[in-house]
C-alpha cells in the first residue's frame, strides 16, 4: 500500500515540478523532486531489506524525506510559487508521513 501510494505521489509531484519550472522556480522544483521521489525509492528498498534493522532504517529515511517534501511544499505554497492548488499535495504528504511513522514505530517495537 505505501509503496504504491508513494509512487503515485511521485507521479503527481512530477506534474507540479513541471509547473514550477515553467515559472522559472528551478531550485524549488529540484529540491522537491529529489525529496519526494526519494520517499518511494526508500520504501521500495525497504521491501528488499536484508534484515528488520535494514527495513526500519530505509523506512525511517523515507519518513525523513517525506518531512522534507512537506517543508518544500509548504514553502512553495506560502510563497505562491505555483499556480496549482497545493492543498491536495499537502494533505497527501501528511497521510504519507503518518503511515511511515506508524510503520517505523510498529517495526521498532517488534525488534
Amino acid at each position: 500500500m505505501i509503496e504504491e501510494r508513494s509512487f503515485e505521489f511521485s507521479l503527481r509531484i512530477i506534474k507540479l515540478v513541471k509547473n514550477l519550472k515553467e515559472n522559472n522556480e528551478y531550485v524549488f522544483a529540484d529540491q522537491l523532486l529529489r525529496s519526494s521521489t526519494s520517499i518511494g525509492a526508500n520504501v521500495a528498498e525497504a521491501g528488499a531489506g536484508q534484515s528488520k534493522k535494514d527495513f526500519i532504517s530505509k523506512m525511517a529515511i523515507a519518513s525523513k524525506e517525506a518531512r522534507e517534501s512537506r517543508y518544500w511544499l509548504r514553502l512553495i505554497h506560502k510563497a505562491n510559487l505555483s499556480d496549482l492548488d497545493l492543498k491536495e499535495y499537502l494533505e497527501e504528504i501528511e497521510q504519507i508521513i503518518k503511515i511511515l511513522t506508524k510503520i517505523v514505530k510498529t517495526s521498532q517495537e517488534t525488534i
